[in-house]
């Protein structure tokens, strides 16, 4: 196999390659769509991205680092870290002080916990192969308030809750798994510091003889130029990824036509989710093809996933089990494509994404899976 390949390299050279991919999907994209139709849907969504989910993820960041900073400079984190480590450690391997940015991240968006990791304070307290882990532990709590508030509002309540229970299992598939493909191919990560500690406490040390309100203020301002940072971090992965996603799961404007309006497309993998329905039915409990068009547009966005669902209650589609199964899918994946590699390229280790996006299908996965057969007992005791 491996000279298989080797051979086909030889005979392709990468550029050709290369080439033909792109024309292809493009070449796809334009048969279906019209070339005119297709650039301006391209363009027009990106522009809508960076408008209306960039902008909005760097005010996040900039809050959540300011808060988080806060939380640091006054002891919270140490107190965290004192109360949690004996709950986190063997749940999800992670130091105490880590649930501050499940709580960030549940409160706001996947990059929250970046904009704490920033602050060398927070990230003393992980190793290399903990610290990187952290993508995928807060990535599964991404959102979780707003995906929870939104089902309650659609009429449900234990599902919902059953849910939540889904995703923190996903979270644990996904982080002790990331945790795995690291140690195996980075040894030397197990035992590394994620910074030095030293400079950590140094560092904390220096605030401390500062006036009150300054110290403050410093903090509110130093957390909140760290979250612009993460911010202008994430605009490559959202916008590339995202657009391209949103292409291959909406389909054509209301009238059936293609018009060049943002977040067309050509609907390529609810087609396929629909070919694949039997799987799903018998993993996730989904009774409509239809259904799989959530899982899939929470890989670029799980706000644009929650927008699916009143059309899917008002043709009668969804039940108390797909609404378990959303929350627990939606704030585990909560668009994970679009910025896990943001996330890790801010981080510093760009080159593990692959890595990170497997671990975290597989968890996503784990958490429908976990909260399908959750709310079949639930119902059965019930």
């Amino acid at each position: 196999m491996k000279r298989t390949i080797r051979k086909m390299r030889k005979a392709m050279p990468p550029g050709i390659l290369c080439l033909i991919i792109v024309f292809a999907l493009f070449a796809g994209l334009a048969m279906k769509m019209g070339t005119p139709n297709m650039l301006n849907t391209i363009m027009k969504t990106a522009h809508d991205l960076l408008l209306n989910t960039v902008f909005y993820l760097m005010a996040i960041c900039v809050i959540t680092g300011a808060i988080g900073r806060l939380f640091m400079e006054f002891g919270v984190v140490k107190l965290l870290e004192k109360l949690l480590r004996p709950l986190m450690k063997p749940i999800f391997n992670l130091p105490g002080v880590a649930s501050l940015g499940a709580v960030m991240t549940f409160l706001s968006d996947n990059p929250a916990i970046i904009s704490l990791a920033q602050d060398k304070r927070f990230s003393s307290y992980f190793k290399k192969y903990q610290f990187i882990s952290l993508t995928n532990f807060g990535t599964a709590f991404g959102m979780g308030l707003l995906v929870i508030v939104f089902m309650v509002g659609q009429g449900y309540y234990a599902a919902p809750l059953i849910g939540l229970l889904g995703a923190i299992v996903g979270c644990i598939v996904s982080t002790r798994l990331m945790q795995h493909f690291i140690i195996k191919s980075y040894p030397k990560f197990k035992e590394q510091d994620a910074c030095d500690e030293t400079f950590a406490v140094e560092a904390e040390e220096e605030q401390k003889y500062n006036p009150l309100f300054q110290r403050i203020l410093d903090s509110l301002l130093d957390g909140g130029r760290t979250g612009v940072d993460v911010g202008l971090a994430i605009i490559p992965g959202v916008l590339i990824i995202s657009t391209l996603v949103m292409i291959l799961t909406f389909g054509p404007s209301k009238s059936g036509e293609f018009t060049g309006a943002a977040y067309e497309g050509v609907e390529l993998l609810p087609w396929i989710g629909a070919k694949c329905s039997i799987v799903f039915e018998w993993l996730f409990g989904f009774t409509d093809p239809h259904l799989i068009a959530f899982p899939i547009t929470a890989l670029g966005a799980v706000g644009a996933a929650l927008s699916l669902i009143p059309n899917f209650i008002q043709e009668g589609w969804i039940n108390g089990n797909a609404i378990a199964v959303f929350t627990a899918i939606g704030m585990c994946w909560s668009g994970y494509l679009s910025t896990h590699t943001a996330m890790l390229d801010t981080l510093g280790y760009r080159w593990l994404t692959s890595k990170a996006i497997l671990a975290h299908t597989i968890g996503g996965l784990c958490a429908a899976i976990v909260a399908h057969w959750m709310y079949v007992l639930y119902t059965l005791v019930a």
